[in-house]
């Protein structure tokens, strides 16, 4: 017989002595088995994994080359590159599109810009073709249903006022922060949006600074006192807290370093409350408000990690970096200086790679591997099933984007590196991108009649040899792509 304990002979005077306590031990224990649920009972490591916190951080304009764990050398990044230490960066995820509004559309509905409801800034005539209706459905929408606590704090830009668009009517239990993009160009601006209120702050715009703009909080202020990045911040860290016992979704849409449009004729485009480690350097103004509001942006991802870890969240908690199209040239900064786009060609506005391609980094303990790369093509598209995926939740359909779980527990997925990837571009006329196989990138630059150029990015990154007449066969099927995967918009009539 063998030694084991549960094979030795029981001793019965033990067994008599307790025998009613282990009948009502065993009673007790069928009861509950019988109480679980199917698939639950008495299965041995059968407990549920517990569902992931998500955070989701996004700069605005802030181009590939502007984080020190992606090349830079100017700018102090050190929480962003400890992230990316401590998780993996993506060297090849693209942003929705090359401006901020439809860029955030595609985020959020998981559809592309020949599909989703934004496909572009929609300036102040008409602002309603930037709002997203009822009927669309957000990643914010689908982890709400799944259980999730959700929050967006900072910018919205695809619903304004009023609007059916508004984050509280789009699966955002709570909302802090700007509806408007030309409100969000102001870091100082009169008042900030709380659910659907406006919150009266202590800035006063200067008559006139904003233009049309203006009503929606736009321009520059005189006093300027509260310094809006700060209070998201600060909001950020206190719903953190508060929803530290549930599994929460925070959306932290930072506006930062986003040029104020307005205040740069006034020399004020690029305004932070002080210029910390740039203030001496031998640089204009632009350029050292710039490098220090990229600074404070790292500062505050640097305060809401802390803050994880002091609730004993970070981790459980998946925190994913990234920004909402390439740099900016507005507000007076030097791009030659900064060189924003890191190896690509373009900045916002382009389709180029430096206008699309965007740092993207992501921390997760004990699934995603530290110190790692992912280049597998990713876009945000893709955001909506993986976040979907994470929660157990189902994604709606149809969605342009894939999940990409497997990418982060180290495993390859094929089918995402040789799938196709698709832009369209609603300002200076219509131009589209797509990408093939991960490799092959078609762009056609203001009308559909334009010729096609293509670029082999394995061999010319920058995207300076147009390959279009010794590769046929690739463009007529850039063609059939540029038609088949636009859909027409009422709202978004194509201007050539």
């Amino acid at each position: 017989m063998s030694d084991h304990p549960l094979c030795r002979p029981v001793n019965v005077r033990f067994h008599l002595r307790w025998r009613p306590l282990l009948e009502s031990v065993c009673v007790t224990l069928l009861f509950i088995c019988l109480a679980m649920p199917l698939g639950e009972q008495c299965v041995e490591s059968a407990e549920p994994s517990e569902k992931p916190n998500i955070v989701l951080i996004l700069a605005d304009d802030l181009g590939y080359g502007q984080l020190g764990c992606f090349g830079d050398k100017l700018v102090k990044t050190p929480h962003l590159d400890r992230l990316a230490t401590e998780g993996t960066r993506f060297t090849q995820f693209y942003a929705g599109c090359t401006v901020c509004a439809p860029s955030r559309s595609v985020l959020m509905t998981g559809l592309h810009t020949g599909h989703t409801r934004v496909r572009g800034n929609a300036g102040a005539a008409n602002r309603s073709p930037q709002d997203l209706r009822d009927a669309d459905v957000t990643v914010a929408e689908v982890l709400k249903q799944a259980g999730y606590a959700t929050a967006l704090i900072g910018k919205w830009g695809i619903g304004h006022e009023g609007s059916p668009g508004v984050p509280t009517r789009q699966g955002f239990d709570y909302f802090y922060g700007y509806l408007d993009q030309v409100h969000a160009h102001n870091p100082y601006p009169p008042f900030i949006v709380r659910g659907t209120e406006r919150v009266p702050l202590r800035n006063r715009t200067v008559p006139g600074s904003g233009g049309p703009g203006e009503v929606f909080g736009g321009g520059v202020a005189d006093p300027a006192v509260d310094y809006v990045p700060d209070l998201m911040t600060q909001e950020a860290l206190a719903w953190i807290e508060q929803n530290k016992t549930r599994p929460f979704f925070l959306y932290w849409s930072l506006i930062s370093p986003h040029a104020n449009n307005e205040g740069t004729k006034l020399g004020r485009g690029q305004e932070v409350p002080e210029l910390g480690a740039y203030a001496e350097r031998d640089w204009p103004v632009a350029d050292k408000g710039h490098a220090a509001s990229i600074t404070r942006l790292d500062a505050d991802v640097g305060r809401l990690m802390e803050r994880l870890r002091a609730l004993g969240l970070d981790q459980n908690t998946l925190v994913i970096f990234s920004s909402d199209n390439g740099p900016h040239k507005e507000g007076g900064n030097d791009p030659q200086r900064f060189q924003p786009a890191g190896p690509w060609t373009g900045m916002k506005r382009d389709l180029t790679e430096g206008g699309i391609r965007v740092p993207t980094v992501a921390r997760w303990p004990g699934h995603i591997r530290p110190g790692s790369t992912i280049t597998t093509p990713l876009w945000f598209a893709d955001i909506l099933p993986t976040f979907a995926e994470l929660a157990g939740a189902t994604a709606p359909q149809p969605v342009d984007g894939r999940s990409f779980v497997p990418l982060l527990h180290g495993q390859s997925v094929e089918s995402l590196q040789s799938r196709t990837l698709y832009w369209e571009f609603h300002e200076r006329g219509f131009s589209q991108a797509v990408l093939m196989e991960g490799r092959w990138k078609a762009i056609r630059l203001r009308k559909r009649s334009a010729p096609v150029q293509l670029f082999d990015l394995e061999t010319d990154p920058r995207e300076m040899h147009d390959l279009a007449d010794s590769q046929p066969q690739r463009v007529a099927r850039a063609k059939q792509l540029f038609e088949s995967e636009h859909t027409d918009s009422p709202e978004w009539p194509i201007k050539e």
